[in-house]
């Protein structure tokens, strides 16, 4: 991948759209230009989790903006994610495919945990470097993430369904507050919190950060009002609590330090941080200023100087379940042979679907550690259901559709949503695996493979196909799995003498 010297990163987040541009030099990313665009993607949400019109124009128009910066930058220059609200939204793909049409780029609607270790990642390279256990809480619009790690690592991840949108529009409607209000939307904060406290509080910490709008919100409130000197505080909080209750709303005429654009959505956050520092005994907190965008930008100079979060999780997952890495790279060597041969004089250092089909044919015996019969429906399922740190949902979503597709019937994939550049990595997966059925170091036959708008062919020595008859009948039996996708696969025998000449034009 080409060396990018400035790199973008777009968070759609439930309260705010965030645009993060940064330069990169010697592996550290110095900040060029940052936009932000309150849309209350989150407050949109009608009763039946959609997301409304009138919200999805106004996101529309703060990602066009978007799009105007954006302009001119690589595809492999900027990384959008999107988190809670597209995470629960169910019309969440309608709104992307223009999303993604208006910003210019793809948009990855990321998991909660995965949020969790990108803020982590932020909140550590914003900080002084340090040996010291931290404690993250990250209030969002619509989820709070929890991460206990040292230096850069993240060793506990959490993401509860609680933001200071939600919070905010559910317990204090049109902004009134009054002291039952404030105790039960921090009971129902507490409630959440119980399911995470023990596990948090017996891994420790030494220090606790808060990141992203929230904190430095409330920071800039008690500093402001002398509650507290610097960061937050137990009794700064208190105090802020009082003043809110007391003045009925979140009043910025009454209450200094408080930006209008904020006042709706400080009761709901005011309730969640008072809530998480009783439940994990917080007296102190410093607010850094990494959030989320930040992490995604780190995570993204990774992947661009090959520090791909993404491959240390495929090693891991290789691991934890005990896939057989002569075979899976048996796998990953043929079936990006058949790739490149269907893709000839394609760049292979910028291809995305390569690296996919790497990943898949690396991970698509995962299943064999649960059972052996219908391996690949539980390589799928665990694909599509573990935390993969690094990868996005949709990003694990195709994997487990390419894995699910690489043996078996192909007309279960009818309905399965493969995208049109996906049958080419199927069709690699699949003759890959037919192949090396064996699971052996021998001498691989020669492979012709070509492709057009109607299907697939293969070429192969007739005396091969002759020795190995099992494997030629499979390649029948493939033969009738295309058709029932109405796709053809045609399937020649080649003499010795046309295999040498084709050996000695390539």
């Amino acid at each position: 991948m080409a060396r990018q010297e400035t790199l973008a990163a777009v968070d759609l987040g439930s309260n705010s759209f965030h645009l993060e541009i940064g330069r990169v030099v010697d592996r550290q990313i110095y900040p060029l230009d940052a936009v932000r665009e309150v849309v209350r993607l989150g407050g949109g949400l009608t009763a039946e989790k959609r997301i409304d019109r009138a919200t999805q124009a106004a996101a529309l128009e703060a990602l066009a903006k978007f799009a105007e910066r954006l302009r001119g930058f690589p595809r492999q220059g900027v990384r959008a994610v999107g988190t809670n609200a597209l995470r629960i939204a169910k019309n969440s793909p309608q709104f992307l495919r223009e999303a993604r049409q208006v910003l210019g780029f793809p948009i990855e609607v990321i998991s909660g945990r995965e949020e969790a270790r990108l803020i982590y990642l932020g909140v550590s390279h914003s900080m002084p470097a340090s040996a010291a256990k931290r404690l993250v809480v990250d209030i969002g619009g619509g989820s709070t993430e929890f991460i206990i790690g040292t230096g850069v690592e993240p060793q506990l991840t959490e993401s509860l369904y609680m933001g200071c949108l939600s919070y905010s529009f559910k317990y204090f409607p049109e902004g009134k507050i009054d002291k039952s209000r404030m105790k039960a939307a921090e009971l129902a904060a507490r409630q959440e919190l119980a399911g995470i406290a023990h596990a948090y509080r017996a891994a420790g910490w030494e220090e606790a950060v808060g990141s992203s709008g929230t904190a430095r919100s409330m920071e800039n409130i008690l500093r402001e009002n002398d509650f507290a000197a610097e960061g937050l505080t137990r009794e700064g909080l208190e105090r802020l609590r009082s003043a809110l209750i007391k003045h009925e709303r979140a009043d910025p005429d009454k209450i200094g330090g408080l930006r209008p654009n904020r006042a709706p959505v400080l009761p709901g956050g005011v309730a969640i941080m008072s809530a998480v520092f009783d439940e994990l005994g917080i007296e102190t907190m410093k607010v850094s200023d990494g959030a989320l965008r930040h992490g995604v930008l780190y995570d993204l100079l990774g992947r661009v100087e090959h520090r791909d979060m993404r491959e240390v999780t495929v090693a891991q997952f290789m691991r934890r379940y005990h896939i057989d890495t002569a075979q899976a790279e048996r796998m990953k060597q043929l079936s990006l042979m058949i790739y490149d041969a269907l893709t000839p004089g394609a760049e292979r250092e910028e291809d995305g679907e390569r690296q996919v089909l790497e990943w898949a044919a690396r991970l698509a015996e995962v299943g064999l550690s649960i059972e052996h019969a219908q391996y690949h429906k539980h390589s799928a399922y665990v694909l599509s259901n573990a935390d993969m740190p690094g990868f996005s949902r949709m990003e694990q979503a195709r994997l487990a559709r390419l894995v699910l597709a690489h043996r078996g019937k192909l007309r279960k994939m009818q309905d399965a949503g493969l995208e049109g550049a996906d049958w080419k990595l199927v069709f690699a997966l699949r003759i890959a695996a037919l192949i090396l059925r064996s699971r052996t170091d021998a001498r691989l036959p020669f492979l012709g493979v070509a492709a057009d708008a109607g299907g697939f062919a293969i070429d192969l020595p007739q005396s091969w196909l002759e020795e190995n008859a099992l494997s030629a009948d499979a390649l029948e039996s493939e033969t009738s799995h295309w058709k029932s996708v109405g796709m053809k696969l045609t399937v020649s025998g080649l003499s010795d003498k046309k295999v040498s000449v084709l050996k000695q034009i390539r």
